[in-house]
């Protein structure tokens, strides 16, 4: 062994004789002009190395990924969603905390220009993410409950969205942004009351065992229909407000319509064959299939954000078309929703938190017209869902959890909000509000089915 360790050394040593050798025969041969370097600051070079895109983006996923996984876990412990938990983190992350007691630190974490590339990773993870969601609905159990979740759907759509604008009646003068029109602010304050959030409502049945129950199946029903009715107004109201006139929007809609005929009618079936010519079930054989699958839903996302629908939907569209082949379906499960929900998700719900400013909401009134905006938000959502639901057969404990779940706002909501703070609808202050009726209403939804189901058991 140590002539062995010996040799090895003295070719070491030998090796690098010969390449320094070679280099200064060849300098000796071609000289050459010095290059001039500046001389650099060992303290400064490292900060400059810090502050360039690839290790700042790598410093924040780091930061965001810690903070998001110690609150999930805490937030866990009182029952509660971890996504919950990760929104929370990414405000005290934000200006509302870290920004408040150390604006050197999130000037230097979180720069404005290194956001963009933060929210396309955390955007690609919704993507996955919602493609996961489609892979665990099935298309043949929901059509058993298309009848019911179109009318609790419909419901819970047009009832909070009615005292959504009635709220902007109320308090145009107070909240809307000066010179904004008061159609297109009462049409948002509408669909932001309306809206269920799909991944969040996914979460929290997965989390609970739900998600193959009656109960888990009708709730992702009702949530899908309903969110796919809210996307498509949400297309109107920003057509009306981009252009003032519904045309563009009724072409966006007749194109997602036809989009997703042709999916399930046309693609499904030869999709599904393919699958079961082609899937050998575990180990590397599958491989191929993921990765053709996820270029599948990746092209469906593109084409649905072309016509202005949204990414999402693509994404859970494509899932759903393999949902009915049950092995594979597990398969492929298991191999997206790590990285989707683990990695990248919480990215993307931590930057919703990075733009909540709390501190606006600086006196007694706005915390007032904040409760309020939560009290009319889900006595619409809960009270209008759980009156269809009872209008549907259900007993009023199923339809009670039923209207808990689909209160549930989070990720939707704040999709809706970005859209509407971007077109300058929003204030910045509306938009907190609105952020924190979003994670009420979600915390709201755990104690609330847990009170249903006890109730039920």
């Amino acid at each position: 062994m140590p002539r062995s360790l010996l040799t090895y050394l003295l070719a070491l040593v030998a090796g690098a004789a010969a390449i320094g050798l070679l280099v200064t025969w060849g300098a000796a041969l071609h000289p050459g002009g010095a290059v001039p370097v500046p001389r650099v600051e060992p303290a400064s070079s490292l900060m400059a190395h810090l502050q360039s895109p690839l290790p700042l983006l790598l410093i924040q996923i780091v930061v965001i990924l810690a903070a998001a996984r110690l609150a999930g876990a805490a937030i866990k412990q009182f029952g509660q969603p971890a996504v919950i938990g990760e929104i929370v983190a990414g405000i005290l992350l934000g200006p509302s905390l870290l920004g408040w007691l150390a604006p050197d630190m999130t000037a230097f974490l979180f720069p404005p220009a290194s956001l963009p590339a933060l929210t396309l990773f955390g955007q690609v993870g919704v993507l996955l993410f919602m493609f996961v969601v489609g892979l665990e609905v099935d298309l043949e159990r929901q059509a058993a409950e298309a009848r019911a979740a179109i009318a609790v759907s419909h419901a819970g759509l047009i009832i909070p969205f009615i005292l959504g604008v009635l709220c902007a009646m109320v308090g145009f003068e107070e909240l809307a942004p000066p010179g904004v029109p008061f159609t297109g602010f009462a049409l948002f304050l509408g669909i932001a009351m309306s809206v269920t959030a799909f991944p969040v409502l996914a979460r929290i049945l997965k989390e609970r065992k739900l998600t193959e129950t009656p109960l888990g199946q009708r709730a992702i029903a009702c949530a899908a229909i309903g969110d796919v009715l809210a996307w498509s107004i949400l297309a109107v109201v920003v057509a009306i407000v981009k252009a003032g006139d519904v045309t563009e929007a009724a072409w966006m809609i007749g194109l997602a319509l036809v989009f997703a005929i042709f999916m399930v009618g046309v693609v499904r079936k030869p999709l599904e064959r393919l699958v079961d010519r082609y899937y050998i079930p575990g180990g590397r054989e599958g491989y191929p299939l993921i990765a053709g699958m996820l270029i599948f839903a990746f092209a469906s996302a593109v084409f649905t954000e072309i016509i202005g629908i949204h990414a999402l939907f693509g994404a859970f569209l494509a899932g759903t078309l393999v949902s009915g082949h049950h092995e594979f379906r597990k398969y492929l499960h298991d191999r997206v929703l790590p990285l989707s929900s683990l990695i990248m998700l919480p990215l993307f719900f931590a930057l919703v938190g990075l733009r909540t400013k709390v501190g606006l909401l600086d006196s007694a009134l706005d915390w007032l017209v904040c409760a309020g905006l939560i009290a009319v938000a889900s006595a619409g959502k809960l009270g209008g869902c759980m009156l269809a639901a009872r209008w549907t057969g259900a007993p009023w404990r199923d339809a009670f959890a039923l209207g808990a779940l689909l209160n549930t706002r989070g990720l939707m909501e704040l999709i809706v909000l970005n859209v509407g703070y971007e077109l300058g609808i929003l204030s910045a202050r509306v938009f907190t509000m609105l952020v924190i009726m979003a994670i009420v209403t979600t915390v709201m939804t755990g104690p609330l089915l847990t009170l249903a189901l006890k109730k039920k058991k």
